[in-house]
């Protein structure tokens, strides 16, 4: 049987795979595999299913991508996210990560990215860091320099000068004052 991938927009978290997961189920679609920003069916859909699960991806705030440039705008912020949350300090060259992953050439995927999000991947990734940073500063397992390490800074003094751009305030403060601010990966 031939097997059909959907691309499904502000899929940003584990929560949110289940959410696809339950929807899929629910819709009785089947599936093999759900990541971050896009589902392995394991056949086409029906026009009734695609209309269906499209009703059901708004209601939860997902949103299927029938454009290949909003696919491919997609597939770059979950590599992001992902090599952001799950890869830590893993210092891999994004440019290289991404040409390889979506098989495109970085210019192109940079001018895609700029020009329909009017930020470059770079800052992209820059404010997905700051939310995970903030994150774990709310999670008060790890010191600032422990953090600067697992987010591959080279300082705690350079993380601090990053997030006080970002923020207007420095990690030490927004730790110590408790302040839970992060907003949504998908408005980011």
């Amino acid at each position: 049987m031939e097997k059909t991938t959907i691309h499904i927009k502000n899929v940003v978290c584990g929560r949110c795979i289940a959410t696809v997961k339950q929807i899929l189920s629910g819709l009785n679609i089947p599936f093999s595999q759900v990541f971050l920003g896009e589902a392995i069916l394991d056949r086409p859909l029906t026009d009734m299913e695609l209309h269906d699960l499209q009703k059901e991806f708004e209601n939860v705030g997902f949103e299927l991508l029938q454009k290949k440039q909003e696919r491919i705008i997609n597939s770059i912020k979950s590599i992001i996210i992902e090599q952001v949350y799950e890869e830590g300090s893993k210092n891999d060259n994004l440019s290289k990560i991404l040409s390889e992953r979506l098989h495109y050439d970085y210019s192109y995927l940079t001018n895609l990215f700029s020009k329909s999000e009017g930020q470059s991947i770079q800052s992209f990734q820059n404010r997905i860091k700051i939310e995970r940073i903030k994150e774990l500063l709310e999670y008060d397992e790890l010191s600032i320099s422990e953090i600067a390490l697992d987010m591959g800074y080279s300082s705690a003094a350079y993380l601090s000068t990053s997030f006080r751009k970002a923020t207007g305030i420095s990690p030490s403060y927004y730790k110590a004052k408790h302040l839970n601010n992060r907003n949504n990966l998908d408005a980011v």
